[in-house]
């Protein structure tokens, strides 16, 4: 693997996986000298990606931070999925909400390029309110989406806007579906999000929103994070991959949600 970036990428899916890793395990698998990987994981401690330990390196703290390009690869073919999935319960008119992250992204370029969603007039046929800047980036140039971009302190971590400044637009708005991507959800403690900042915007965009739909791959289900967006009562639909089992959705399903497997 010869660019720089693409093997600081394979090192960060690595570590973002199993937390830490070994040179020459992690030559190996990419095919280049120990002594490249040494450099590598060098140049990603500098950047305080990661923590050298003797003999390879381990993830550090903000291993949920990590910035989306180095996430975005992660179970990319799901997410594509259950964002086609998501994007079908949207009809022309609608206004719908979106929070930041790399389900949600995939979400709304499937909301950008559906034909149905589409015009050939002047006018917007879907409103999109946003707290994440990269969101809001793809989707300015698309003429037929009306974009609304809260305000906010803005996470470089996760391209998210967050604080007072963000919730406070959202007070004197409605939606009609809100799309939540989450680092996790389980029936007992609902859908949470590392960042207590994050979980706040997130919250305030549940709460304002008819139908509340949050989107995870299987390997976000059964599990809890630090701080609540919302409780499972709130949650109208999950949509998730095959790969979920019954073991997984079937509380879920319990609870009154409504399960869509893309």
């Amino acid at each position: 693997m010869g660019a720089p970036q693409a093997r600081w990428s394979a090192l960060l899916e690595m570590l973002t996986r199993d937390g830490r890793l070994e040179v020459e395990a992690a030559a190996e698998v990419l095919r280049v000298s120990a002594a490249t990987i040494r450099r590598d994981l060098d140049e990603l401690a500098r950047q305080q990606m990661v923590t050298r330990t003797h003999g390879g390196a381990v993830i550090n703290a903000i291993a949920y931070d990590l910035p989306l390009r180095y996430k975005a690869a992660r179970n990319a073919p799901e997410k594509e999925r259950i964002a086609d999935a998501a994007a079908g319960l949207v009809k022309a008119g609608a206004v719908v909400g979106l929070n930041g992250g790399t389900t949600t992204t995939a979400v709304a370029r499937a909301l950008a390029t559906r034909p149905e969603l589409g015009t050939e007039g002047a006018g917007p046929t879907l409103t999109v309110v946003t707290n994440a800047l990269n969101i809001a980036n793809e989707l300015v140039v698309r003429r037929h989406v009306k974009l609304v971009v809260t305000g906010g302190v803005a996470r470089p971590a996760s391209y998210e806007l967050t604080g007072p400044l963000a919730t406070e637009v959202l007070a004197q708005i409605t939606l009609d579906h809100v799309f939540i991507g989450v680092d996790a959800i389980d029936v007992r403690h609902g859908a949470t999000a590392q960042d207590e900042g994050e979980a706040s915007i997130n919250r305030a965009l549940a709460l304002r929103a008819g139908q509340v739909v949050v989107v995870a791959d299987s390997s976000k289900l059964g599990r809890r994070a630090f701080a609540r967006i919302c409780p499972v009562d709130d949650v109208h639909v999950l949509v998730t991959d095959k790969a979920a089992g019954p073991e997984l959705t079937e509380p879920f399903a319990a609870a009154g949600v409504e399960i869509l497997r893309a």
